[in-house]
């Protein structure tokens, strides 16, 4: 069976079909409805209009300038078309996914029960047709026709299509585990399923169009950036509109179509061009991450974020108390405790008592075919707090609480029990007491396992400036001892809604960004209120609805790496600004000897890279300015490497290498294609 479409697939950089389609929307995006969205390229779209017009007025009057005019008006129009393109390519990438987005959407049909209380009496009926809150049927093999809540069943169901994990998750009625999605499948077993979404606005149709860069807004960073651009643009079309009468009071005349070339050039067309491109592409480095944000504003928030929350359960920790360690009593041995634990956790299927069977297995090497067979376990319950086996041979083995041991056993609690107790609820563990025939044996230390490498993660947001909070409904002796443990720089314990709010507010109350996940409804009120909100896919409505951005893979984990990208997002758009700015330096040298040079000769010294002629030095730099945006396409797409670093390292790193880069690499680019103009004898 061929494996279904995933939003996961990897797109390679310059996908051939991205490309086709790009080109064709490089043109279709001349519309100038859509170029004013970008003030620098509308701006060079409209003096491409104007050089265009003045090249034909010059090939009908037969002006010399003619030749040169068509090659800058060519030119122009180039740096338009790549501009467009550059975003078509970030815009196609964005629509690759979410046709594999479309591809999982389910059937239109769905079986809708007559009587909600029998599973058995049902009728098809199309999508369509069917209103929200309606109850319908799905069973092994069905396709979950739209999103709903589950109301009576447990499953397994498969959503690779959307999150690209191939194994099943379960689905059940009641707590954060009821929500399912149209377009997944149920595996095994059958589920009684609310209906919460119409067809055509189920979470899956609400993903698609959030996938689709050209739907993505600007972000506040962004609109700020464009502000910026239109100020320089306007700053530089006065120094343009004033040459003419500088030149004209020197005694020299500057041809219009040179104007032209030199405003373009000098304005920062670079950054114009690949700013759009740059935003697109980062929401869509969040996607590859399977990771689907319904803003811009979300991304690049993440970058700037001050303050992370983390709940501490699958999290921070594998969220099941695991055995660590086997504490005998005095007199005990740790072979024979461990041995009493073994045999009476070989029937207990929880993680606990799975843990206690293989750490028992890994210590001394039990084998429990013996045993399995014969023995009568007793399972854990709820009045008990207890389980465990009674053996053939008449041995009662149990293990619980400690106070519902003390009190099955007839003891009171010793020194040394309550000793080793102490030590492991001290530490943020569980004690879990064993008996033999009534005797207490010893203890055994289960612990919530940190996650390998979260503490060096945690490390590595702090060389960011981020301070990491943990949140947990443990009590503060636990709390503190795992935060301690996980490396956290801070942990609020016995977490309710109420307090995760009070927490965020008086954090943003200070000026700091917030970002933190969640899955339940009781996370909805602070997701809302984070300034970067991250809800699980398999967490309830509320949370989906209340976050800034949805985890398809539902590993709150995910929070750091979205942080990350938000960082490369802010990097990027910075280091290629600052690269675009430097690039005007070197323009300077070449247009400006090129444009005043006959009646000052003296200006002949600021041609440092020897240029042939003015009009090779004008139209070298207008080709320069033009291929320059095509060879920062892929670091647009691709985005800068971040490290994690201080703001001052970054920022001297973002002036060594784009600064003295945009201040370098024009000169020596100029000069070739000077080189290459002349051989070419194009002026």
């Amino acid at each position: 069976m061929s494996k279904q479409p995933t939003l996961t697939r990897e797109i390679g950089l310059f996908d051939p079909a991205i490309l086709l389609r790009a080109a064709g929307q490089a043109v279709t995006k001349l519309n100038p409805k859509g170029l004013m969205r970008n003030p620098v390229i509308f701006v060079t779209a409209l003096v491409s209009v104007f050089t265009t017009i003045l090249a034909i007025r010059d090939g009908v009057t037969g002006a010399p300038s003619f030749g040169i005019g068509v090659q800058i008006a060519i030119w122009l129009w180039f740096t338009v078309l790549f501009a467009n393109f550059a975003e078509a390519i970030a815009e196609g990438r964005g629509k690759a996914r979410a046709d594999a987005f479309r591809a999982t959407k389910a059937s239109a049909r769905a079986k809708v029960l007559v009587d909600p209380k029998n599973r058995e009496i049902f009728e098809w009926q199309d999508l369509a047709d069917v209103d929200i809150g309606e109850i319908i049927v799905v069973e092994s093999g069905d396709v979950i026709p739209t999103d709903g809540e589950v109301i009576e069943g447990i499953a397994s169901v498969d959503e690779s299509a959307i999150t690209g994990e191939s194994a099943p998750v379960i689905r059940e009625s009641g707590g954060d585990r009821s929500s399912v999605t149209g377009g997944t499948r149920v595996v095994s077993d059958w589920l009684v399923v609310r209906i919460t979404a119409k067809a055509g606005e189920t979470f899956l149709d609400k993903m698609i169009a959030l996938v689709e860069g050209a739907k993505r807004q600007k972000t506040p960073n962004e609109i700020a950036l464009d502000i910026l651009l239109a100020a320089l643009t306007l700053v530089f079309l006065f120094v343009v509109v004033t040459l003419p009468f500088f030149a004209l009071w020197s005694g020299s005349h500057i041809p219009t179509i040179y104007l032209a070339a030199l405003f373009i050039t000098l304005i920062p067309t670079t950054i114009g061009g690949l700013l759009s491109a740059i935003g697109i592409a980062g929401m869509d480095r969040l996607v590859k991450a399977n990771v689907v944000a319904k803003s811009g504003r979300a991304v690049e928030a993440a970058g700037d974020i001050d303050v992370l929350l983390l709940d501490k359960t699958g999290t921070i920790t594998f969220g099941n108390r695991m055995a660590d360690a086997f504490d005998p009593l005095p007199g005990i041995s740790e072979r024979e405790l461990a041995e009493a634990a073994f045999l009476s956790s070989l029937a207990d299927d929880t993680p606990e008592g799975k843990s206690i069977v293989e750490l028992a297995q890994r210590k001394f090497g039990f084998s429990d075919n013996p045993v399995r067979d014969e023995a009568t376990f007793v399972p854990f319950t709820a009045q008990t707090r207890m389980s465990g086996a009674d053996l053939p041979d008449g041995v009662e083995l149990r293990k619980g609480a400690s106070d519902a041991v003390l009190k099955y056993a007839h003891q009171h609690s010793g020194t040394e029990l309550d000793a080793i107790i102490r030590r492991i609820a001290s530490s943020g563990g569980t004690p879990l007491v064993v008996t033999r025939d009534r005797r207490i044996l010893g203890v055994v230390h289960l612990k919530d396992v940190v996650k390998p490498q979260i503490r060096e993660r945690f490390a590595e947001l702090r060389t960011m400036g981020i301070r990491t909070v943990m949140i947990t409904g443990d009590n503060p002796l636990t709390a503190a001892a795992i935060a301690a443990e996980a490396g956290v720089d801070d942990f609020l314990a016995e977490a309710t809604p109420e307090r995760k709010l009070e927490l965020i507010r008086s954090e943003q109350a200070n000026g700091r960004l917030v970002a933190m996940c969640g899955d339940g409804s009781n996370d909805a009120p602070a997701l809302a209120q984070a300034d970067v909100g991250v809800a699980m896919n398999s967490g309830t409505p509320a949370a989906k609805e209340a976050g800034n951005l949805v985890d398809l893979d539902s590993d709150p984990t995910k929070l750091i790496e979205i942080v990350l990208v938000g960082k490369q997002l802010l990097i990027s758009r910075g280091a290629l600004t600052t690269f675009s700015i430097a690039n005007d330096v070197a323009k300077y040298f070449a247009i400006l000897p090129a444009l005043f040079v006959s009646s000052y000769p003296g200006l002949q010294v600021l041609n440092v890279m020897g240029l042939a002629s003015p009009e090779s030095a004008i139209l070298s730099a207008l080709i320069f300015n033009a291929l320059v945006i095509v060879a920062l396409i892929p670091i647009a797409l691709r985005g800068v490497r971040y490290k994690p670093a201080t703001a001052s390292a970054l920022l001297s790193r973002n002036l060594l290498i784009y600064g003295l880069g945009g201040l370098v690499v024009p000169f020596i680019g100029i000069k070739l294609i000077d080189m290459a103009v002349a051989m070419l004898h194009l002026v």
